[in-house]
């Protein structure tokens, strides 16, 4: 297959690309505009610099180039940004989407694979626990409510021209290259294991847990945490599962079980052998208690079974990313 991964210079796009050439013989292609993504992240495939609202031309390059999938990474994810920034996040994330979708249909794209997000959800009752795929839907920000209103643009285009989709919605993506090739790396940075990391290793001069009042064990946040390799997995078998012939569908990705945030901060002591400052700080507004995936159907309908389920062992990835980062 020819495939075009929107996104790619990314940190879960690439990973993915990594996944797919060591897996498959697949021609890849990667499109991104380098605004968060970074090209010595794309080092094995060809990199077309493009921004998704330049229309002409991704419709131009889409109808010339004859991909068989398109694999949609590209967007905007940071929630405070998008509260602060709503038309853009509506902008980047929706109206490029929308673009890209029905370019896809209109140059005869078999199979569109979509990256969303559990904020679809929002703050589910404790009684819906672990979230299934089928709601209730209530993002709370901008953020979830552009990325819901792009799966519904995809459904609806992709009823009415036969190709088929894939809607993966991430919980907590985290993790690193096991050969420190690929990481995260967001400026600014908002991710739990990550600011750990950069905390052990003396980049920061504390963390703050925000709120050890919640009624969870140790009174912080749970949060389903899944691997970024184990992600990338997902989006492969996710395509084949289509490729088969199975219809379009939509997928939770996670490892359907949580970890505190004390618990990933005792996790990345063990990982770095040491302690590190921690401090508190006042809840913020909109982190429910516990957010888990329930991933039943992705395992029983494409097969997808997790190799990096382990929590420290993903924290050492990231210490080990974090002091070798190559971009």
């Amino acid at each position: 297959m020819k495939i075009l991964v929107t996104g790619g210079a990314g940190y879960i796009g690439c990973h993915f690309v990594q996944h797919l050439l060591s897996a498959t013989e697949h021609e890849v292609l990667v499109l991104d505009n380098l605004s968060t993504g970074h090209a010595a992240a794309c080092e094995w495939t060809q990199l077309i610099r493009m921004d998704l609202a330049d229309f002409a031309a991704v419709k131009s390059l889409l109808k010339s180039e004859n991909f068989d999938a398109v694999i949609h990474f590209a967007a905007s994810s940071l929630v405070a940004e998008s509260v602060a920034l709503p038309f853009f996040y509506y902008y980047n994330n929706t109206s490029n989407t929308l673009n890209l979708i029905q370019s896809c249909a209109d140059a005869g794209v078999g199979y569109f694979i979509f990256s969303s997000t559990a904020a679809v959800y929002g703050e589910p009752e404790p009684s819906r626990i672990p979230i299934t795929e089928d709601g209730p839907f209530n993002p709370i920000n901008p953020y979830g409510r552009s990325k819901l209103a792009s799966e519904w643009a995809l459904r609806d285009i992709s009823a009415a021209s036969g190709m088929k989709f894939g809607i993966l919605r991430y919980f907590n993506v985290c993790g690193a290259d096991r050969h420190s090739h690929l990481g995260e790396s967001h400026n600014p940075e908002t991710h739990l294991i990550p600011l750990l990391a950069k905390t052990l290793l003396g980049q920061r001069p504390s963390f703050s847990i925000f709120g050890q009042d919640y009624t969870t064990p140790d009174g912080t946040c749970i949060r389903d945490y899944v691997d970024v390799e184990d992600l990338a997995r997902a989006h492969l078998d996710v395509l084949n599962y289509l490729r088969a012939g199975h219809n379009s569908d939509t997928f939770n990705c996670g490892y359907g079980h949580g970890y505190s945030v004390q618990e990933v901060i005792d996790a990345m002591q063990e990982a770095g052998g040491k302690p590190f400052p921690v401090v508190s700080a006042p809840r913020r507004v909109g982190d429910p208690p516990i957010l888990v995936a329930d991933v039943s159907k992705l395992k029983q309908l494409t097969g997808w079974q997790p190799k990096n389920d382990d929590l420290i062992d993903i924290c050492r990835s990231v210490l080990n990313w974090e002091q070798c980062s190559r971009y």
